[in-house]
């Protein structure tokens, strides 16, 4: 074979091979139904890294607190083309929730990046008998087992900070999980429920329409979209709970297909027009490296599982 053809022939045979995995498909599985927050930043990033040359899709898989996803993806071939949008529920939480796990968190995935954050919020109805989360207490002690909250899922912190909060506060609302947002606001609008543990996110259209009203607000500060929401900390209350978000692959996924990935994520949300299509829908971008990641879990898990075995939840099946 001549040099020439040599060439040509590699030439080839490198845009075979960058068409072949141009055409892999990567699915991030989203562990929420569709229609919630975090689906819809989920769907966002697709859209974004689409244009970046990866074939992204999104796979909703709701249900048990995230274990089904989870699950999923840790069986999954460890070639990056199956993601995890994982949080704490699904890599601690769910750990001291649950008396048995399909997955071991610790050992099942890698880390690739984180993506965003916001903090959990209590949304009820406008025609509650209380306006905002200093009412609510209030009602509640006077009203014991009147109030029926929901959540995403028992793991998840929108879930659990009401708990703690509950607990320090001395009152006590009936915890009905959904296997998502989506179907927890629909219930809320519904009145089957009173209030819901959430993110800004799905919420912000009813509350915009005046259907919804956020009764607190679990940060420091107070949400730019809804400026007129106070914190609980503005309402005697020290409580604070930051929502984060990433992804994980399952382990034995290559170092440089988790480099492609994490690179392609942090070139998305790292631009300032995409940044602003996340706030406007109250996400805030967040990304890092792999050993980040890492370090992050680690640390969130120190500070919330030992709050979460102090509640003595009793443990749940899936």
């Amino acid at each position: 074979m001549s040099f020439r053809n040599t060439i040509v022939g590699l030439v080839i045979g490198a845009c075979a091979l960058g068409s072949a995995f141009a055409q892999q498909v990567t699915r991030i599985v989203v562990p929420f139904a569709a229609g919630g927050g975090t689906d819809q930043y989920c769907r966002i990033l697709a859209q974004e890294l689409n244009k970046h040359g990866l074939n992204v899709i999104i796979e909703n898989k709701p249900g048990a607190s995230g274990i089904l996803a989870a699950d999923h993806v840790a069986r999954a071939k460890p070639d990056g083309q199956t993601v995890l949008v994982s949080s704490l529920g699904t890599l601690a939480n769910n750990s001291v929730l649950y008396d048995k796990l399909p997955y071991d968190a610790a050992k099942d995935f890698a880390p690739v990046t984180q993506i965003a954050y916001q903090p959990a919020i209590i949304v009820g109805r406008t025609d509650l008998p209380y306006k905002n989360i200093k009412e609510m207490v209030a009602y509640a002690k006077q009203h014991p087992g009147k109030i029926n909250r929901a959540s995403p899922g028992a793991a998840i912190l929108t879930n659990l900070a009401p708990i703690a909060f509950e607990k320090a506060q001395g009152f006590s609302t009936t915890h009905i999980p959904f296997n998502g947002d989506a179907p927890a606001l629909q219930a809320l609008l519904g009145s089957q429920i009173d209030i819901h543990g959430t993110s800004i996110t799905g919420a912000l259209p009813y509350v915009k329409a005046g259907k919804l009203r956020v009764l607190g607000v679990m940060d420091s500060r107070r949400l730019p979209q809804v400026p007129d929401a106070p914190t609980f900390k503005e309402q005697g209350f020290d409580m604070e709970a930051t929502l984060w978000y990433s992804l994980s692959v399952p382990a034995g996924t290559p170092k440089p297909v988790i480099e492609r990935l994490n690179k392609a994520v942090n070139q998305v949300i790292a631009d300032p027009d995409f940044v602003a299509r996340a706030r406007a829908i109250g996400m805030e971008p967040r990304g890092g490296s792999p050993e980040d990641l890492d370090r992050f879990i680690k640390a969130e898990s120190d500070r919330w599982l030992p709050v979460l075995q102090s509640l003595n939840l009793p443990k749940q099946s899936q």
